[in-house]
């Protein structure tokens, strides 16, 4: 619960938020897509729907749709469970998922490195697991989507920040073989 200024009174918990990163071209939807298939029987472990505030788009991730206006009046208030920019686009976990990880869940969110501290900060425990790949990978993936040149996305790949800094309950997942190793490397570092 946030305290004026945004500091936290107490971590929310017994529960988990685990937010899922990585480069674009990293493979993170498909196998929170395969997670989620094989989680199915887990009652105790959700997977969060964001709120974005771009139209729905049947070819891209499962999300409700928000205004400008209505996203920065959730962050204002704190009426969410995390928020962030990024793209020129408002991103929200909605607050409810807060209730669950109360309840002692599992909460698993595709999330942004942008907000790792905060979710650091907020939870009793938050663990973020970064899928990876080299830059070779990234950009052979990236490349296939026919949007930049290889050598434009190579060249930026090798520029950006690939690695989150100082993160506790960092899982490194090298997402180069196939879905379901992806997936079991994911369930191993959960514990689950």
């Amino acid at each position: 619960m946030p305290e004026a200024g945004g500091a936290f009174q107490e971590k929310i918990g017994p529960g988990r938020m685990v937010l899922v990163v990585g480069p674009s071209g990293a493979g993170k939807d498909t196998l929170m897509s395969a997670l989620q298939l094989k989680l199915a029987e887990r009652t105790e472990v959700l997977f969060a729907r964001r709120a974005i505030t771009r139209r729905a788009d049947p070819n891209a991730e499962d999300h409700a749709t928000l205004t400008r206006e209505e996203f920065d009046r959730l962050v204002e208030r704190g009426e969410t469970a995390l928020s962030w920019e990024a793209h020129g686009l408002g991103y929200v976990i909605p607050k409810t998922y807060d209730d669950h990880i109360k309840a002692g869940s599992t909460v698993i969110a595709n999330g942004s490195r942008r907000v790792l501290a905060h979710a650091s900060e907020k939870y009793q425990t938050a663990v973020v697991l970064l899928i990876t790949a080299p830059v070779e990978v990234l950009a052979e993936r990236l490349a296939a989507r026919g949007r930049e040149s290889r050598d434009d996305i190579e060249q930026r790949l090798r520029r950006a920040d690939l690695e989150p800094q100082d993160v506790p309950n960092l899982y490194r997942i090298e997402n180069t073989g196939t879905v379901e190793q992806g997936v079991a490397a994911m369930i191993r570092a959960l514990d689950l």
